[in-house]
């Protein structure tokens, strides 16, 4: 069995990745693959917990952080296609501004 700092060590490197490609990339459909990483890492960690404790809890949380990750990302993405309909680009610099 892989023992649960393999997995906690994993999701503390999915989450800075997320992290760094937040804060470096300027692109939205990058952020928005970034935070469904950080996302993915917070499941991984709590996924782990729960069954390092053989409780069933943190595998219903995670459950729910995945249907709301769902809902965002649709949103998200519907505003980002409505967003390049106007603006003819996905770089956060330039989309600054929505008036105009």
């Amino acid at each position: 069995m892989v023992p649960t700092s393999y997995y906690i060590l994993l999701s503390a490197l999915l989450f800075t990745l997320g992290v760094a490609g937040v804060l470096i990339r300027r692109n939205a459909l990058v952020l928005f693959m970034s935070v469904e990483l950080m996302l993915n890492s917070a499941n991984l960690a709590l996924v782990t917990f729960a069954m390092a404790r053989q409780d069933i809890a943190g595998q219903i949380v995670v459950f729910f952080v995945i249907v709301v990750a769902a809902a965002e990302v649709a949103v998200g993405l519907a505003l980002l296609v409505a967003i390049f309909r106007t603006k003819q680009t996905t770089d956060v610099d330039e989309i600054h501004t929505l008036k105009g």
